[in-house]
């Protein structure tokens, strides 16, 4: 299930707030101006399914968004828990761009650093999150990561991170399978 806590910098053992209601998570988000929403597959997707055939079951909604917003780059991401955590991978960063993600299937927890508060984000199928460029951030996938997701990027080369140099994100809790 989806969720959203918020812990102030100072306390990132005990939340202010927890929501697990959709409509809930979308509207504490949008006041932040992050956009949380859901979409469904046209058609079924297949275990195994190519990067087209997952791209082609979200068209419709790919389309929308990238012209709505701009985009025009979208690739798939697949990690699966045998492939190693990645150095860094717990470092706050921003891109320069939007980053916009959608989880075909599996989870990860995006960790929003919005002033004085975190807004921990756990997505999982069916979500879609858009961090606004410039929003320092991290992303945990767990411990034994699972996921495909979905990216939209404003342009061809996709999202550079550049790290921020806050060590924030080892202070918080981590994502637990």
């Amino acid at each position: 299930m989806s969720s959203l806590s918020v812990y102030h910098v100072s306390s990132p053992d005990i939340p202010n707030k927890v929501l697990t209601h959709f409509e809930d998570i979308a509207a504490t988000l949008a006041e932040q101006g992050i956009h949380f929403a859901r979409w469904e597959a046209a058609v079924k997707i297949q275990p195994g399914a190519s990067e087209e055939d997952i791209i082609a079951a979200y068209q419709a909604q790919i389309d929308g968004l990238m012209t709505e917003r701009g985009y025009v780059g979208v690739d798939v991401v697949s990690v699966s828990s045998d492939q190693p955590e990645q150095d860094g991978e717990l470092d706050e960063y921003r891109h320069s761009q939007d980053e916009v993600r959608f989880f075909v299937t599996g989870r990860g927890l995006f960790n929003l650093h919005l002033g004085d508060y975190v807004y921990a984000v756990l997505c999982e199928r069916n979500d879609l999150i858009t961090v606004p460029a410039g929003t320092p951030h991290w992303f945990d996938r767990g411990e034994r990561p699972h996921f495909v997701s979905i990216r939209l990027s404003g342009d061809l080369q996709g999202l550079v991170a550049e790290v921020t140099g806050d060590d924030i994100a080892r202070r918080f809790p981590r994502l637990e399978d």
